[in-house]
């Protein structure tokens, strides 16, 4: 376990490092790249290195009640601050035309139009959860240090694809789902949090885990309230950025008019 939270985060500083840098180029060849989605970026960074230092791992591996927290900032909270840097717009205007065109061509495939769609992203976010809480699933990553590692990756993986799906922007979506569908999408995550939540709670799901059911019950409250403070602040952002859009598609239709 250690080596993994070890690697993982040297793998994030690199990456922190290397969005900064991205940026700096930018800003030297005179492009405009926003400060804010620098401060997202380096946001959740810090947010990620906290929750994989081995210290965190290591209380998070003994008591529920850290696990949940570190889920939380793992699965929704830095990904959303990741999402909102939009890095993949950043790596297109860095690298060289040959390379941004087949970082392209990879964004526009079949496979990626598939998984980014908002309810194929809500499976493989929170079906997720369901899966790893009401089976022995939990129980198996404790013994196994590739295992525990593979549920982390997977959720930071799943949480940034679904925010990304939800918001659809600020990089270019894969695809462009309606309103209606990215809208729906997360208040079934709001929902399914919420239940899981509430069995975990009344049941005292993972069961046959090394937690007393204080930690349990304590845990199941974070992840009710929690997931709904994140989930809120990706709804938060989700209206803020149609506003925006719209905002600016009447700027665009204005000016038109003026010209013609």
């Amino acid at each position: 376990m250690s080596v993994f939270a070890w690697f993982a985060s040297g793998l994030i500083i690199i990456l922190g490092l290397a969005y900064l840098g991205a940026a700096m180029q930018q800003w030297r060849a005179g492009r405009n790249w926003s400060l804010l989605r620098v401060t997202a970026w380096l946001a959740g960074c810090l947010l990620l290195v906290q929750a994989l230092a081995p210290g965190a791992m290591l209380l998070a591996h003994h008591d529920f009640r850290w696990h949940m927290a570190q889920h939380l900032v793992i699965g929704m909270l830095a990904p959303l601050a990741l999402v909102l840097a939009a890095p993949i717009t950043l790596l297109l205007r860095s690298l060289p035309v040959s390379a941004a065109r087949r970082v392209t061509t990879l964004l526009r495939s079949a496979y990626v139009r598939f998984i980014s769609h908002p309810l194929v992203a809500l499976i493989l976010n929170v079906g997720a959860m369901w899966l790893l809480y009401l089976t022995p699933l939990y129980l198996a990553s404790l013994e196994s240090a590739w295992l525990h590692a593979f549920v982390h990756i997977h959720f930071l993986l799943a949480g940034y694809l679904f925010c990304w799906s939800v918001l659809a922007g600020p990089d270019q979506a894969a695809h462009s789902p309606s309103f209606r569908c990215r809208i729906a999408a997360l208040f079934l995550s709001i929902a399914a949090h919420s239940v899981l939540a509430k069995l975990m709670y009344g049941y005292l799901w993972p069961r046959n885990v090394p937690h007393d059911p204080e930690q349990i019950r304590a845990a199941a409250q974070l992840m009710y309230y929690g997931g709904d403070f994140a989930e809120v602040l990706l709804l938060v952002a989700l209206f803020a950025m149609t506003f925006s859009r719209r905002g600016n598609t009447r700027q665009a239709d204005v000016r038109a008019n003026a010209n013609g």
